[in-house]
């Protein structure tokens, strides 16, 4: 049986890493989307993901290698993110977190497309079947496993906005080791958020400025520390990280285990009762992700 490298390997665990700290944004951006706009949550995380990175770079004293970044490769990086975010907080006004992430189901695929016509590396059917299947199990645990969830979903104006931030996520990840010039991964994110929080700042100072930063409530400045932390600073590190060592593809494909962090999560902290539906989706996720692990072509 063929054995992945190190280096392979150290992809898929941090791919699962980030899908664990990502899990929790959808359901905790959901709760302050209407408590502050979208482009002043993605400003002020950025910001503070910026001050979290420069702290590493300094400790690891790695600033010798900016001079290996280009500030072209970084604002296109740091738009299509940027973009991403607000769609998801913007959607998230409108449509529900269930909605959202069956939207977000389209990425991996979307990942693949784009991975197809940057570098022209098919994907072989074996990847594609793993990918689609491990589709099907998120969306089994999304909807339940009923029908009529299924039927009662609609696309709205949340849902449509939010597709186009899954598109730029996609083209994000296919960039990533197209624009890297062999800068660390984190001084890479450092470019990428330095870059993406200049262009929210000037295309949404009004909403920034007007957002009453003081009366935000203890839970809503909690949220966003740790979306700024965790779910951008971490976790953009550990999708650049990957995206160097492994296809767009199986990069995005990590993403259908956000459903079971969720579940997982809920159980834990909230006393959820987990349903047999949740179990067998989880499963189908699980032995998709690791045959991908096991998957020759990387």
């Amino acid at each position: 049986m063929w054995i992945p490298s190190k280096a392979l390997l150290s992809g898929h665990i941090a791919m699962l890493c980030f899908s664990m700290l990502v899990s929790v944004s959808f359901v905790a951006g959901a709760r302050i989307a209407n408590q502050i706009e979208p482009n002043a949550v993605t400003f002020s995380r950025f910001l503070i993901a910026i001050v979290f990175i420069a702290i590493i770079i300094t400790a690891q004293n790695k600033w010798k290698y900016t001079k290996l970044l280009s500030a072209r490769r970084s604002i296109v990086l740091g738009l299509l993110i940027a973009i991403y975010f607000i769609t998801m907080f913007e959607g998230l006004k409108t449509a529900s977190s269930t909605s959202m992430a069956v939207v977000f189901t389209l990425t991996p695929v979307l990942a693949g497309f784009f991975d197809l016509f940057f570098s022209g590396r098919k994907m072989s059917k074996k990847v594609w079947s793993i990918v689609l299947l491990a589709a099907g199990g998120a969306l089994w645990i999304i909807f339940d496993g009923d029908l009529k969830n299924v039927q009662a979903f609609n696309i709205g104006y949340g849902e449509k906005l939010f597709f186009i931030g899954c598109i730029c996520h996609a083209l994000y990840a296919a960039l990533i080791p197209r624009l890297n010039q062999g800068e660390p991964a984190i001084i890479q994110t450092f470019g990428t958020l330095s870059a993406g929080v200049i262009v929210v700042g000037l295309f949404s100072s009004r909403e920034i400025y007007s957002t009453p930063w003081f009366d935000l409530s203890l839970f809503v400045l909690l949220t966003i520390c740790y979306l700024a932390v965790f779910a951008t600073a971490t976790s953009f590190f550990l999708i650049q990280y990957s995206a160097i060592r492994l296809s767009s593809i199986k990069v995005m494909a990590y993403t259908y285990a956000i459903p079971i962090w969720v579940v997982f999560t809920e159980a834990i902290f909230l006393n959820f009762s987990t349903s047999y539906i949740v179990i067998v989706g989880a499963a189908i996720i699980l032995i998709c992700l690791m045959l991908l692990l096991f998957d020759r072509d990387s």
